[in-house]
Formats: C-alpha cells, sequence, structure tokens
C-alpha cells in the first residue's frame, strides 16, 4: 500500500503497528516528497535521510512496536531544540556548529513513541519574528508560496502543511507556533505553562516559551500532545456546554481587524452556537499598555538569547532588538506586569469558559529577505498581522489556532481560542466541534 504522504499520523501509526507497511516505506515516502517539492517551500534547513532510514528500520524491529503510539510516524523538529547528532543552529550564522550529545527531553518523548525524526526546520534568527527567512532559506506557506510561512515555526508548519511530515514539533513564546499554523491551515495548541517540558533556549523567555505539537486534525494533535506531555487528552464522551466569549477588538488600539478573519469567527462563533454552546460577544480588558508589554519581554528574551554570540555575526534586526531588550531584562525577569495581566483577565476567564478571537488580523507578510530589513519595518509588520497572540504568552495560558475559513487567494484563515490554565482537553473538544462542522483542507496541493 502507497501514497502515505499526506495521511494522519494515526493512520500511520495503526498501520505499522499492524503490519501492514514498515516504517522504512513510509519514512521513504515522505522523504521523495521532501526531495520532489522542498526547493520551493524550504521547509527544512536540514535533512537525516540516511539516519532517519535506519532508524526507521530500528523502529520496525522494536520488540514493543504494536504498543508504540507514533510507530513510524515521520516527524519534523524545529532548529531551536537538539537532535542527537546534529546541530540546532536557531537560524543563526552566530550559533555553533556542534552536534548535540542528546537529545530535548520532547524529541526523546517522540522518539521513544515511536516516531522518526526526518529533519530540522528553519527558523528565523533566535527565532524571534513572526516570518521565516535567514541563511538557511525561507520558508514559504504551501498554500500560497508568495507569502512567508510566518514564524518563527514556520518551517515546521510549512512541512507539515506540504504533506512532507503528518505532524511536527515547535514551539510559541508569542505565537510562534499559532502564528504559522493560522497561515498554513494546521491545527495547534501552545500548552498551558508545566504542560510539556521546555527547556528552550536560555530560559524559555521567562516562561514565556512552550513546546507543542502542529497537525492537520485534532486527534494527530491530542495523539502528539500526549506524547508531549506524558498523559492523555482523551476526547470528551459528552462535551460540556461551555460560555464563549466572542472577541474582534485589536489588542492594540491602532488597528482593525480584516475581513477574512472576522469573518472566519463568525463563522466558528456559528458553529459552536449551533452546537448549544453559549456564545456571547464580549471583549477581554487589554490594558492600554499591552504593546508596550509586548515589547519589552519579546525583545528582553532576544536580549538574553543573544548573550554570548557574535554581535558582527547576527542580522541587524537580531541585533537592535536584543540592543533594545537588554535595558529591559531585569524588570521583565521581575515578573510584575506578567502577574499585573493575569489579574486583569482572570476574571474574564471565569465568567467565560473559553475565549474566541481571530488568530490574525491580516494575510502574512509576502515571502522575502526580511532577514536584510530594517528593525522596524520587521517590528510594524509583525504586530501589524498577529496581535493576538502575544497576551496569552504573557499569562501563560493555553491557546490554540484551529482552520476557519479562507483568504481570498484561496489560502486557510483561522481563529485562535483560548482558556484558563488547565483547560487544553476543552479547547481541543471544541477544535474537534469545528472540525467536524467547518472541515478544512489537510495538504496544500503542490503539482500532485
Amino acid at each position: 500500500m502507497g501514497n502515505w504522504a499526506g495521511r494522519s499520523a494515526a493512520d500511520i501509526a495503526a498501520a505499522v503497528r499492524e503490519k501492514r507497511v514498515t516504517p522504512r516505506e513510509v519514512v521513504a515516502e515522505h522523504l521523495a516528497r521532501i526531495e520532489r517539492y522542498d526547493g520551493r517551500i524550504e521547509a527544512f534547513r536540514t535533512m537525516r535521510a540516511h539516519a532517519a532510514l535506519a532508524e526507521a528500520d530500528e523502529v520496525g524491529a522494536r520488540a514493543d512496536l504494536t504498543e508504540l503510539p507514533l510507530a513510524g510516524v515521520p516527524v519534523a523538529v524545529k532548529d531551536n531544540l537538539a537532535v542527537r547528532g546534529e546541530a540546532h543552529r536557531d537560524g543563526s550564522a552566530a550559533t555553533p556548529d556542534t552536534p548535540a550529545a542528546e537529545d530535548h527531553v520532547t524529541v526523546a518523548r517522540l522518539r521513544a513513541a515511536g516516531a522518526v525524526v526526518v529533519g530540522l526546520t528553519n527558523v528565523p534568527e533566535l527565532c524571534v519574528f513572526g516570518t521565516t527567512e535567514g541563511p538557511y532559506g525561507a520558508s514559504r506557506n504551501p498554500w500560497d508560496t508568495t507569502r512567508t510561512a510566518g514564524g518563527s515555526s514556520g518551517g515546521s508548519a510549512a512541512a507539515v502543511a506540504a504533506g512532507f511530515v503528518p505532524i511536527a514539533l515547535g514551539n510559541d513564546g508569542m505565537g510562534s507556533l499559532r502564528i504559522p499554523a493560522a497561515n498554513c491551515g494546521l491545527v495547534t495548541l501552545k500548552p498551558g505553562s508545566g504542560v510539556v517540558p521546555a527547556g528552550i533556549g536560555h530560559g524559555d523567555w521567562f516562561g514565556m516559551s512552550e513546546n507543542g505539537p502542529l497537525a492537520t486534525t485534532v486527534a494527530d494533535l491530542r495523539l502528539m500532545l500526549g506524547v508531549l506531555a506524558g498523559q492523555d487528552f482523551p476526547a470528551a464522551e459528552e462535551p460540556a456546554r461551555r460560555t464563549i466569549a466572542v472577541a474582534l477588538r485589536n489588542p492594540l488600539p491602532v488597528a482593525g481587524v480584516g475581513r477574512p478573519y472576522a469573518s472566519a469567527v463568525r463563522q466558528a462563533a456559528g458553529a459552536l452556537a449551533r452546537a448549544g454552546h453559549r456564545v456571547r460577544r464580549a471583549e477581554p480588558p487589554y490594558p492600554l499598555t499591552m504593546g508596550v508589554s509586548a515589547l519589552k519581554h519579546w525583545t528582553a528574551g532576544t536580549a538574553v538569547d543573544a548573550e554570548g554570540l557574535d554581535p558582527a555575526r547576527l542580522a541587524r534586526r537580531t541585533r537592535v532588538h536584543a540592543a533594545i531588550g537588554r535595558r529591559f531584562v531585569g524588570s521583565v525577569r521581575a515578573g510584575t506586569e506578567r502577574e499585573r495581566l493575569r489579574a486583569r483577565l482572570t476574571p474574564f476567564l471565569t465568567e467565560h469558559d473559553v475565549l474566541l478571537t481571530p488568530a490574525l488580523a491580516r494575510r502574512s507578510p509576502a515571502a522575502g529577505p526580511w532577514h536584510e530589513r530594517g528593525w522596524l519595518r520587521n517590528v510594524l509588520a509583525n504586530s501589524a498581522y498577529s496581535p493576538f497572540t502575544p497576551p496569552w504568552n504573557l499569562t501563560g495560558w493555553p491557546a490554540m489556532s484551529v482552520p476557519v475559513g479562507s483568504l481570498p487567494s484561496g489560502a486557510p484563515a483561522a481563529v485562535q481560542l483560548v482558556g484558563r490554565p488547565g483547560t487544553e482537553a476543552v479547547l481541543l473538544d471544541l477544535a474537534e466541534e469545528l472540525e467536524r462542522s467547518l472541515p478544512w483542507g489537510r495538504t496544500a496541493p503542490l503539482g500532485d
């Protein structure tokens, strides 16, 4: 049986466990698709073709093959996480080209579950920006290759949307899972603090950054999140009716929301109301200083990650970002602003079970050499199209992106679901309801 590229992780793992296909056959087919199409997508910084095939054979020979939740499933890993035997460059020429001695704990958990790492994916330098380009390539949206895949998990999202892998590992410090997922028509969940091991960079951007999965189905998202977290997130047999706040106001009061993303929220709200949820219009009490606070934390995280790197080998936008952030490191590390924001938003998400917003305010920027452009131009472009994601890194609460609707180009649009701490399963149940009522295309057509 062929045509495994484009199949779900759950389907592949079931077929491997039942010995209808070998891990080598599955991995080889995905590697062939990558070789054929990645020249125009640029999802990967480096491939592990030979190593992946050897590791696929090892999975096929495991005595516990029939028990592996990700048996033989090809995965991609974001290039800021350690993969044994490979350098992780974090999108920069300034980082050391030194192979990692051990897997990051999340990578180790994926491998223990039977997954096979086929490559490391492109990111913007130090994973700073919401577009992915740099010395190792510029990741494009497989649904519209004139546009960036987003960032900073842009290569991982592009790899899944292109059918190069069914699932991928990324992380999210200011929206870095949700932004590219929204661009590329994927489901993702930034878990709340402490659900999945972090260990990203030098301090997880003060605890704001979380590792998480990218997938094309909610079932695959549940499956991978369960492996990463070391606990199951089963679907509710009878989902409870929830109170859902619908918000369209931009957290940055200087701009509005594009029509396709506002329409996506209305479609999602209608679907959830028809499913019996209590849906009402209500805007979170974002502080007027939301943008300033996000900028301080964003730049301070970069300042810490840039410590010890040769500034001459960093892109100018990164150097400026880090230089601005150095003056905020102390105050950001104290955590006072984040505590105030949590205190301000907690009553809202006590009154409402879930918040529904646009995932983005507008379509992603055109693909191009953003790493060669000025700092202010990058910051303005990022802030204009992705203002809805940072608040939930500052609070540390779970948030996810779900494909809903489409842009005039035919590329996907998306909505964001946000919950209180510990409500990952609730968000997954709601996303599954949206998947049933408003199904989305899973893999971008690349000329197959």
